[in-house]
């Protein structure tokens, strides 16, 4: 009699999964992802996009946050430095878009070495602090360096050619961050299983065990900051071009609360989580403007003045009720609809 569920070849070892559903919902997730522009419309297909540079931004910050346990509010910073990276290289040096993102994510990278070696004996809140003064140094930097960066005018951000595959509408564009996305996602998953990833998981859990088992804190956690602000830079160009304009006031603070807030809301440490996160903060403003126009033209125009502040109002609200009610988020809410399901008509 079988013992037990056993993987018993290479290939086996190989594939990412090998659940039949979550095969299922991977096909249906492409298949949603690829037809999406034929049934949406400007708006809908602009607000998908965004959703998805949102979920590659989250996927960094899960790297960093979710795996390694370091808690960081200088995401916004290592955005500005992708944007301006891939808006410097591609509009003022006429370099090729593909050197664009490359560097995109390699000065983020580089920038990450000079805020985490400062930073690796700190934790907690005192790390949260330190990564948010690099956000705002990041930011003056920015402005100081007029002759580079063009200062608080910004730069105007075309959409790139790839290869002589122009991305100039909408839904080119649209398809070009779809791609970004799978590859960020197969890249997370792939590294979650290495041995840099489970060292990862190690220093979350328990950063003494993981020292007394041979694990390289120093090293580990500085190759998270790397990993992190690489893909957080990639998603920082992505947006500068979503933007079609690259500007400090483009990446407000909000943008560091509003990423921790998809982890929190998503699900701490789950890829899946932070994309599901992604599309509830983002989707969040305009089901609250739909609710908020259902309540009569006085309501729609107080949300319509005031926007930004009860946007993060709801990111508040968000966050302290899934702390309060599920600190596990959508994903664990996911997983004890699982369980009452299988369970069912029992209760445990």
């Amino acid at each position: 009699m079988r013992s037990g569920y056993f993987k018993e070849t290479i290939v086996e070892h190989i594939n990412l999964t090998d659940a039949r559903l979550q095969r299922i919902w991977i096909v249906i997730a492409l298949a949603i992802l690829l037809l999406a522009p034929l049934y949406f419309d400007f708006y809908g297909l602009s607000l998908i996009t965004l959703m998805i540079i949102t979920a590659i931004g989250a996927m960094g910050l899960n790297v960093l946050t979710g795996w390694t346990g370091l808690i960081s509010l200088g995401q916004t910073a290592f955005m500005v430095l992708g944007a301006y990276a891939y808006a410097i290289t591609t509009e003022s040096w006429g370099w090729s878009p593909l050197a664009g993102f490359a560097l995109a994510g390699i000065v983020p990278a580089f920038a990450s070495v000079l805020v985490g070696v400062p930073s690796l004996r700190l934790t907690g809140l005192y790390l949260a602090v330190t990564t948010l003064a690099s956000a705002f140094i990041v930011n003056h930097l920015v402005l100081e360096f007029d002759g580079l960066t063009n200062g608080s005018s910004g730069i105007f951000v075309n959409r790139p050619t790839i290869m002589g595959f122009s991305f100039d509408s909408d839904q080119k564009f649209y398809y070009l961050c779809a791609a970004f996305g799978i590859f960020t996602i197969l890249a997370c998953l792939n590294l979650r299983r290495s041995r840099i990833g489970r060292a990862w998981i190690a220093i979350r859990d328990n950063d003494n065990a993981a020292r007394v088992m041979g694990i390289d804190l120093r090293t580990y956690k500085l190759f998270a900051f790397i990993t992190s602000s690489f893909i957080v830079g990639i998603s920082g160009a992505l947006y500068g071009i979503f933007l079609s304009f690259v500007t400090v006031d483009g990446f407000p603070f909000l943008l560091a609360i509003e990423a921790l807030a998809i982890l929190i809301v998503g699900g701490i440490g789950s890829i899946a989580g932070a994309i599901l996160g992604a599309i509830f903060l983002v989707a969040l403003p305009e089901v609250s403007s739909m609710v908020f126009s259902l309540l009569g033209d006085s309501t729609q125009g107080m949300f319509s003045t005031s926007a930004h502040e009860i946007k993060g109002l709801l990111y508040g609200l968000v966050i302290i009720l899934f702390l309060r009610l599920q600190p596990h988020g959508l994903m664990g809410l996911w997983q004890d609809a699982k369980r009452v399901w299988t369970l069912w008509p029992l209760r445990y």
